[in-house]
């Protein structure tokens, strides 16, 4: 009985953990204009002022989430990514912005082919 009842809260913890993880996209469309993403991403995220940077409408959402924890640990830390526009304007985001982004980027329409 022990057993199936902590089978029950870990599956009751982790859907939590999941549910809070996707991200709000209300409060993800709100930070993207605080931190002026649309200034080099382009207003519909999908038309990048410069063609080096990336289209972000419809990507992957944990795609979205890597990519910006990348830039928070920059080329120092594993995993990281350096770039001086994107390491300045990520260091500056909570964990639950980055989760918030994530979500209103992938929920936005896309031309890109994200699967054949």
């Amino acid at each position: 009985m022990k057993k199936i009842f902590a089978g029950v809260a870990f599956l009751l913890s982790t859907a939590f953990v999941n549910a809070h993880a996707a991200g709000n996209i209300a409060a993800g469309e709100a930070a993207v204009k605080k931190y002026s993403c649309a200034s080099c991403h382009g207003a519909d995220f999908h038309t990048p002022i410069d063609p080096s940077y990336p289209k972000l409408a419809g990507q992957p959402q944990d795609y979205l989430q890597h990519a910006l924890i990348a830039y928070q640990r920059g080329s120092d830390g594993p995993n990281g990514r350096s770039n001086a526009i994107m390491g300045g304007q990520a260091k500056t985001l909570s964990h639950q912005d980055v989760l918030d982004i994530a979500a209103y980027l992938h929920s936005l329409p896309t031309t890109l082919v994200l699967r054949k």
